[in-house]
């Protein structure tokens, strides 16, 4: 017996504890008998179990070089390492499926032993919308894409993994982005199981934003990291392209960061219920659109798998997930109507509405662009495609916007706010980006869009920086030292000043973009052996090329000095790799070094024998600042998922400034307030 026939029984085996779970969740729930519920849970356990076994088959099939199974055969061979041959495992279509699934078994298990903080008459319903999700996914595996499929004859060696994967990035960014996509299944079945139950109260919400929140910051985990693997990677200078498959991944990102902002509003005022459910169930449609989009292979991508009739089912599938959720959604509409309405555009609600309209403006811009050569081959005819202009030209204002809007937002108070009590708070933030668009000139920076970009960045850091010190003000009053008092605030107040760190890791975040996209310079030049090249104040000498050879692979490396100021900063090797069970498709050794906070950016772009090669420069300010600002968001997105102790009233409050209550934020990701 082989390890892929227990792969197969355990998908097999999970597909029936997937049914028998959602008829035991329902059928319990409808009939009131909490023991069918207790069964169902066991049952929703043993669907874990049997899909970590299948897992397992699958990795140990790998790492034993069963080349009888077709996708151990297609995605690796003897001489690849032991963890890229584990990597292997969701490198090709049915290894990334079986993931997805059993992430989600897991994050299913996780909701399991934590359900009694959910409401108890949601928990059958959101195993059992789980489970179907599940279902669906367990028919593919098992009769469609099923990757514990042998062949009659194993081959000696398989055909191995596509260079461009044999990579440390390989190792994180895929699984990272796709628990992303499969997470935000959790916050759906929460939506779902309140239209089923009609328990639309806050007691929902509550249960819903902790998991909503963990998927965000998973998605904001995958968007980072692809970027960063495409940026050392692919050799073209830049870290995001506008790619279809990148702009899917990047839509459910925009609309969970949405809905972390408006669920505030329906907590403080019984608000935009109607507004909380869509985004709820948009995120899962969109995650889904994203899964599907890679896999239909309909849209050209450089991310997508080559074109599978499983692009069909994923299709119905979603057309299933829309009809569905639409339906329950139009019948718990009479039920959905405000508790409060709206007092003045001039309030904390009225940003976090601006918010609102601002990301899933962005996401619909996306969207279009992504679908249009769908759209323009179906009505003219001929494939027409978004290009990057398109996007910066869109994206790009919308984007200032809203991070304006991230340093209005505090300034605000809830219903509506005086003239004056905003031109008191907001003094120090417009101070702070007057002195930064003066003195950007000064420094040579004389574009004006980038001018007022940075400036907009300047003072919703100062707003931000201003809350911070008049909270430590406040407690140093009280006698605490102003490094304690910060301490305190951000121990005490974890989601308020949690919600800060965020907002700083965006404002960096798109500095950083601002930076990179204005002011990067580019250059190539044919260089032979003592010749060089002058880009961006630094000068790079070419020396000659460097051939190694091994059993599976050959380095090309040239030789390059980098000089700066008439001084030899260091010796850098630029290269190309050929692996040898893919002799056409080279990859790259790109040398990326950090000066300051500019990244001086290397690429050998085509070389000929030893003695000339074609090289590739960039120069590009404030690309560490992306990932900076992108590990600055995660850390303030843990702050705030976080959960905190019940505690009493300290005598030392956080301050409330004229227009700021205690659970406060307007930027464009989670804050103050967002988890109970």
């Amino acid at each position: 017996m082989y390890f892929s026939d227990l792969g197969i029984i355990a998908l097999v085996l999970a597909l029936g504890f997937a049914i028998y779970t959602v008829i035991a969740s329902v059928v319990g729930a409808v009939r009131s008998v909490p023991q069918l519920v207790v069964s169902a849970k066991r049952g929703l356990l043993a669907v874990t179990f049997f899909f970590v076994l299948a897992a397992i088959a699958l990795i140990v099939s790998f790492l034993t070089h069963d080349f009888g199974v077709n996708y151990v055969a297609q995605h690796s061979d003897l001489s690849m390492p032991w963890y890229f041959v584990t990597a292997a495992f969701y490198g090709g279509q049915e290894g990334s499926l079986l993931y997805w699934a059993l992430m989600l078994s897991i994050f299913s298990a996780i909701f399991v032993f934590t359900s009694k903080r959910a409401p108890a008459a949601l928990v059958p319903y959101v195993m059992a919308t789980l489970m179907a999700i599940e279902i669906f996914f367990l028919i593919v595996l098992t009769v469609i894409s099923n990757p514990f499929t042998r062949s009659t004859v194993a081959p000696h060696d398989g055909a191995g993994l596509n260079p461009l994967l044999m990579d440390p990035g390989m190792l994180v960014h895929p699984p990272t982005l796709l628990m992303g996509y499969m997470s935000f299944s959790v916050p759906f079945a929460f939506a779902v199981a309140a239209l089923i139950t009609g328990q639309l109260n806050a007691e929902w919400l509550r249960s819903i934003r902790r998991w909503m929140l963990a998927s965000w910051m998973l998605q904001t985990a995958g968007l980072l990291l692809g970027a960063w693997w495409a940026y050392h990677v692919l050799g073209w200078g830049g870290y995001w392209s506008w790619d279809p498959v990148e702009n899917a991944a990047l839509l459910p990102w925009l609309t969970a960061g949405a809905f972390l902002h408006s669920t505030m509003v329906q907590e403080r005022r019984g608000m935009l219920k109607v507004w909380n459910l869509f985004l709820v169930i948009t995120s899962f449609a969109l995650s889904i659109f994203g899964t599907f989009e890679v896999r239909s292979g309909l849209i050209s991508s450089v991310h997508s798998f080559a074109y599978s009739a499983i692009g069909s089912y994923f299709l119905v599938f979603l057309i299933i997930v829309v009809v569905f959720s639409s339906a329950l959604f139009l019948f718990r509409l009479p039920h959905l109507r405000p508790e409060q309405t709206f007092d003045s555009v001039v309030s904390r609600e009225g940003v976090f509405l601006l918010n609102n309209f601002l990301l899933v403006g962005i996401t619909f811009a996306v969207l279009w662009g992504t679908l249009f050569p769908l759209i323009s081959e179906a009505f003219q005819g001929q494939t027409m495609t978004m290009g990057p202009p398109f996007y910066d030209q869109v994206v790009g204002p919308l984007a200032v916007v809203l991070i304006l809007a991230m340093g209005i937002g505090p300034l605000l108070g809830w219903r509506r706010t005086s003239a004056q009590a905003l031109w008191r708070n907001a003094s120090v933030p417009a101070i702070a980006a007057a002195v930064c668009a003066v003195l950007l000139p000064v420094l040579g920076i004389t574009d004006v869009v980038a001018n007022i970009g940075f400036s907009v960045c300047a003072f919703t850091a100062g707003a931000i920086f201003y809350e911070l010190w008049r909270g430590a003000r406040v407690r140093h009053s009280h006698g605490e030292p102003y490094g304690m008092a910060v301490f305190m605030l951000f121990k005490r107040y974890r989601q308020r000043y949690g919600g800060y760190v965020v907002h700083l890791g965006m404002i960096l975040l798109v500095a950083g973009i601002i930076g990179s996209q204005f002011f990067q310079q580019e250059k190539d030049a044919d260089l032979h052996p003592g010749q060089d090249m002058s880009v961006g104040g630094y000068t790079f000498t070419y020396l000659g090329n460097i051939d190694a050879k091994d059993t599976d692979r050959e380095t090309v490396s040239s030789q390059v000095q980098i000089w700066h100021d008439g001084k030899l900063i260091q010796y850098v090797y630029p290269g190309r790799i050929t692996y040898s069970s893919y002799p056409t498709q080279p990859t790259s050794a790109i040398v990326i070094n950090t000066y300051g906070v500019t990244d001086v950016y290397i690429y050998l772009a085509d070389w000929q024998g030893a003695s000339q090669a074609k090289l590739s420069v960039f120069i590009n300010p404030l690309v560490s600042w992306v990932w900076a600002g992108g590990v600055l968001m995660l850390l303030g997105g843990f702050l705030c998922w976080w959960p905190t102790r019940r505690r009493a009233v300290s005598a030392v409050r956080a301050p409330q400034s004229t227009a700021v209550p205690e659970a406060s934020s307007s930027s464009s990701v989670p804050d103050g307030g967002v988890i109970a």
